[in-house]
């Protein structure tokens, strides 16, 4: 438990929205895809909210918010209807939005993070399935007066929200908690889950009540959280926020406040809704849904391996460290990736393989990608284009200094390794004879490291060492060097 100022105790629910990848909207056939298409072009009637139309149910969507909820570890009751919930906001076509309320598809489950070599159990209070809303743009006019811009392409996306239990005690913990639910939806394919997107929204709820006391204090929702830092700078303000209010004897307001991210400050954006607010009564136009038992457990035997089990069995297979593998298991692809390298290998080649494996993925492979903005799966580089990379170190056909250059234009061109190496003629020089000559020229060229290494100092060595691998554009073999230049030396 985390106190502020050892007076209050934090106090953190989190709401997170997750739109859905299914080909269609949640209650009609238009296309979901809407991102980069012009405004107002993945419309019908229905997601217009015109008089008389019937929404259907998206079978998909059910199916992956159970898939969901069995993945978060949650009960799947066996009835589950769906709701409106009223609120007259301009982006609601409608003028109510289509969601669930007192009986969710999932409910009960939890999610464990890693906080401080500690694992933390955050309960899940539910998991349930509505409408994503239209898309506000709001503008400044000439004369200073503002105006809106609706959007109704996002109207009607299904949205998946999952709100947790309010155990969350610091802002640390709430971007630890949403990064484990992101990379979860990500395993199952459920959702693109990107923050800055949109298509994943997070909205932490904060209060504080003194310590010791069971009522909660006033909560304050905050919005316009694009990024995981954004969710804990957001809450660690808020909590030093209403500290500072307590402290002064003022009462919180029960609100909602948004994030703005450039000046690191929330601000008050309206009036918290209670639920009677929103006038919940059951969806007329939409039958109640009955969860069988083998529909659920069909899926639940089509759940992938979820990050916690692949990166237990990363090190209990791969004999990867616990970093390693909390990296690579950071997306499936990358997981994937690795094991496709050394599906053929067994035993201490299997482990040495993975380890080699490793070392790439989260060296030169991870920079090249960082540097060009790609994930593992846009790269042009395949598994089976690694794994023959690594071959030829271990065959000693290149050097670790030529293979670097090797896996660079692997990445620049998606050519295989062999071939580079045959094109430029990088076969690594193993004879003595064809080293000698230049050994003799770096040792006639660097005098006073000759000099600083005859007087007993190893370390001038290994800076001839690398004048001659430089001089063979890596294609020398170390060991040989360092034997060649010790004899030359003495």
């Amino acid at each position: 438990m985390t106190q502020t100022a050892k007076k209050y105790e934090v106090v953190i629910g989190i709401e997170v929205h997750a739109q859905l990848l299914t080909k269609s909207k949640m209650f009609c056939s238009c296309s979901k895809d809407y991102y980069d298409s012009e405004p107002n072009t993945h419309v019908c009637p229905v997601c217009l909210g015109m008089p008389g139309v019937m929404p259907v149910i998206n079978q998909q969507a059910v199916e992956y918010t159970v898939m969901t909820g069995l993945a978060l570890n949650c009960d799947i009751p066996e009835r589950a209807k769906f709701d409106r919930k009223n609120y007259p906001y301009p982006d609601l076509m409608k003028g109510y939005q289509i969601s669930q309320y007192d009986l969710p598809l999932c409910k009960d489950g939890w999610l464990e993070v890693d906080l401080d070599g500690e694992t933390k159990r955050i309960g899940v209070t539910r998991v349930h399935l509505e409408e994503d809303t239209a898309r506000s743009t709001h503008k400044a006019g000439e004369g200073g007066e503002g105006y809106s811009l609706i959007d109704v392409n996002r109207s009607g996306v299904p949205l998946m929200e999952i709100v947790s239990e309010p155990d969350v005690r610091s802002g640390k913990e709430a971007r630890l908690y949403v990064t484990k639910l992101q990379q979860i939806l990500r395993y199952l394919g459920v959702s693109n889950a990107n923050l800055d997107e949109g298509n994943m929204r997070c909205e932490p709820n904060v209060s504080l009540r003194p310590v010791g006391q069971e009522a909660f204090g006033s909560k304050v929702e905050l919005k316009n959280l694009a990024s995981f830092k954004a969710v804990e700078n957001a809450v660690q303000f808020e909590i030093e926020r209403q500290t500072k209010l307590l402290e002064a004897g003022e009462p919180v307001a029960w609100e909602t406040r948004g994030w703005r991210d450039d000046e690191g400050i929330t601000v008050r954006q309206r009036g918290k809704e209670l639920a009677e607010d929103y006038r919940y009564f059951p969806e007329p136009d939409l039958p109640p849904l009955t969860i069988s038992r083998a529909y659920v457990e069909d899926l639940r035997s089509k759940l992938p391996e979820l990050p916690d089990a692949a990166r237990a069995r990363f090190t209990n297979n791969y004999g990867l460290t616990p970093y390693e593998a909390n990296l690579l298991t950071a997306t499936r692809a990358r997981s994937k990736f690795l094991e496709e390298v050394v599906a053929e290998d067994a035993g201490e080649k299997m482990l040495a393989r993975a380890k080699a494996t490793s070392h790439w993925m989260l060296g030169d492979f991870a920079r090249l990608l960082n540097a060009s903005n790609l994930e593992i799966e846009g790269s042009k580089v395949r598994p089976a284009d690694l794994r023959a990379l690594i071959l030829l170190i271990e065959e000693g056909t290149i050097s670790n200094t030529g293979a670097k250059h090797v896996f660079e234009q692997m990445f620049e061109s998606g050519k295989a390794p062999g071939d580079i190496v045959a094109e430029e003629g990088l076969t690594q020089i193993s004879a003595a004879d064809e080293l000698g000559g230049i050994i003799e020229k770096v040792i006639a060229s660097n005098e006073k490291p000759v000099a600083d290494y005859k007087s007993g100092k190893e370390e001038a060595l290994k800076f001839l060492v690398g004048q001659v691998m430089r001089g063979t554009r890596g294609r020398a073999k170390p060991d040989l060097v360092h034997e060649l230049l010790k004899e030359q030396l003495s």
